[in-house]
């Protein structure tokens, strides 16, 4: 049958089941065996074999379960997940995949609004810049965007190109062609660091690739990123992504490394960056402290940028995340932007709804319990060995002590300890045990010694349904209806569990349209002058940009953080967020103004920014457990 033809009887089908079902869904079901990208496969042809083994066992799980006539199988996916797409009318049909063993996930597929990851049109680009410079596609046409940092996975869709322009150095996981038009430059600056011995030939990449945690290919896609990209993280797509200045190409200048980089290798790539004529120089880096020395002015990397701009470069660099202590500015010279960090009035909560009717909100991105029933809540220490001390076990960073017959099918709660704050436990690992256990999903609750002022890894997207319950009171709240639903024998051993919850989506982003606020981490003034600290004249930072829980391009081969490995996007925060906003910015000014200099480019930003949240208004600016109005520093 023509593939056409198919579709065409399948979607008449569909139509006659909704005349005579209104209960009728879509389910898409994920399987336990991998997809075809996670296997090592060595040509197009076990690839397509692979495919149509993967699609024939799909169809032969469904017929061996369910009766003819009670559902349409859509879809069989096999490249990236492995699973299904089903049409049903029945429940029970859902109920038997439910029980089903190797499934690992089922979720109702729905109706969602696409947005964009949101900052272009919150700074006002979408619609009164783009439009003014031939649309998003052409905006920032004509400039190039420096970038020293950790270099850039060029296979990101934020960076490809049909075009093709080798410029760039080849090498480990970077081919020539990878300078394709939207790349038109790319080297790698590490004899410092190899001359240091912490240049690691296995994990660092002998080339402009992007193999570091820190995932430097992050303000690339911030400030000249294409446009309409999907942002995918764990399976689902969170809106559409955009570069400040999407028609920017881009110059990467990887100078940086897992463990850091050295002066040295930083100048020498700023030194290549200006050779090559770029136009802006983006750095989301900085010193670790205040440089020694009669001034901080002086020291060699200040003044190479100094060079720089004098040579009609402007350069953009993040102020440091020191804040909100004053003084901890780590952008010192008046010849840089140096740019500080706000948060956005864009919010990912999520809630938990317990058996007695109480709702809980928290945090974490992370899809809901499956098909809005209640499951059974367990505490981790209450369905693991009798032998494990439970503090060990609280946590939730090992599967080993959990036994299986006690938390199949329950939401276990999880407490963030002193572990978290010391990163010896992490989010993603809970999410990781509550996978391998075959638990419902997770609650993380708040250790009273610790407090919830910032929660490590609260961003995470996640595979798993799971909330975090970053506040005591929901915390506390959650524990008292548990214990008092928790039948226990006269030992304390818990042997009846009553308390119920699920847990709501927590991927759907909320818009306040409130004002931005100077996030708490955003590094302050007054600027200093020596290691002394003795104040300079010189007004820092110079501008703040948006820099809390922005959506940006991630290697999936970055090894240095855990918490997101392996995925294409990720939500980060820091002044190294906020600096490439204002690097794109400034690439939409240098199209439209080829002849301005750095000051002017730096001077229309500042004078063009808002400094009040509304007429009269201050913006408001975090402090330890409070918000005060913003000054100028």
């Amino acid at each position: 049958m023509k593939p056409a033809l198919a579709f065409i009887l399948l979607v008449s089908f569909i139509e006659t089941w909704k005349l005579v079902s209104v209960e009728a869904k879509v389910f898409v079901v994920l399987m336990e065996d991998d997809p075809v990208v996670m296997m090592s496969l060595r040509n197009d042809e076990n690839i397509a074999i692979y495919k149509e083994r993967m699609t024939r066992e799909h169809d032969v799980f469904l017929e061996s379960l369910l009766e003819k006539g009670s559902y349409v199988k859509l879809y069989s996916y096999t490249h990236l997940l492995n699973g299904f797409a089903i049409y049903v009318t029945d429940k029970k049909v859902l109920h038997v995949l439910e029980s089903a063993e190797k499934v690992r996930l089922i979720h109702e597929d729905t109706k969602l609004q696409k947005l964009t990851t949101h900052t272009p049109e919150l700074l006002g680009i979408t619609t009164g810049v783009w439009p003014a410079l031939g649309g998003a596609m052409l905006a920032g046409e004509g400039v190039v965007i420096g970038f020293i940092d950790t270099g850039i996975n060029p296979f990101h869709p934020s960076f490809t190109n049909e075009a093709s322009s080798a410029t760039g150095s080849a090498g480990e996981q970077f081919p020539p062609s990878a300078c394709n038009g939207k790349i038109v430059g790319a080297q790698y600056f590490a004899r410092a660091a190899i001359a240091a011995g912490e240049f690691n030939s296995t994990r660092d990449y002998a080339s402009p690739f992007d193999a570091d945690g820190h995932g430097r290919q992050v303000p690339s896609s911030t400030a000249a990123g294409n446009h309409g990209i999907p942002v995918m993280a764990n399976n689902f797509n969170y809106g559409y992504a955009s570069g400040m200045a999407p028609g920017a190409q881009i110059s990467v200048y990887k100078a940086l490394y897992p463990f850091g980089g050295y002066m040295s290798d930083v100048v020498a790539a700023v030194d290549q960056a200006v050779e090559d004529g770029v136009d802006v120089l983006s750095l989301s880096i900085g010193p670790a402290s205040v440089p020694s020395g009669p001034s901080a002015f002086l020291n060699v990397l200040e003044l190479e940028l100094l060079f720089a701009t004098k040579a009609g470069v402007l350069v953009v660099q993040a102020a440091g995340n020191g804040g909100p202590s004053s003084s901890s500015i780590l952008s010192f010279s008046p010849w840089i932007t140096s740019v500080a960090a706000s948060i956005t009035d864009r919010r990912y909560n999520n809630s938990i709804r317990l058996g007695d009717g109480q709702s809980l909100i928290g945090t974490g991105l992370a899809p809901p319990t499956i098909g809005g029933v209640f499951f059974p809540v367990a505490a981790a220490a209450d369905v693991c060995q009798r032998n494990i001390t439970a503090g060990l076990v609280e946590s939730c960073q090992d599967a080993d002590p959990f036994i299986r017959s006690l938390v199949r099918g329950k939401l276990i709660i999880c407490t963030y300890t002193f572990d978290f704050e010391s990163e010896a436990a992490t989010i993603a690992t809970v999410a990781d045990t509550i996978s391998k256990i075959g638990a419902a999903g997770f609650i993380l609750t708040m250790d009273p010694d610790i407090g919830s002022e910032q929660i490590k890894g609260a961003t995470v997207t996640l595979q798993v349904p799971g909330v975090i319950l970053n506040n005591m009171e929901s915390s506390s709240a959650l524990w008292e209806y548990y214990n008092s639903n928790t039948m226990r024998s006269r030992s304390g051993i818990a042997i009846g569990f009553r308390a119920t919850a699920r847990i709501l989506d927590g991927r759907e982003a909320t818009y306040t349209g409130s004002a931005p606020v100077v996030a708490s981490y955003s590094s302050r003034g007054p600027d200093v002058n020596n290691a002394l600290l003795e104040t300079a004249d010189v007004l820092k930072p110079t501008i703040m940009a948006p820099g809390s829980s922005i959506w940006a391009a991630w290697s999936p081969n970055s090894e240095g953080d855990q918490y997101i490995k392996g995925q294409n996007f990720a939500l980060l925060s820091g002044t190294s967020m906020a600096t490439p906003h204002i690097a794109g910015i400034a690439a939409l000014i240098k199209q439209k103004h080829p002849d301005w200099s750095p000051a002017a480019i730096t001077s229309a930003m500042m004078t063009t920014a808002n400094f009040t949240a509304t007429p009269g208004v201050p913006i408001l600016a975090q402090q330890k457990n409070k918000l005060s109005p913003a000054t100028p520093i």
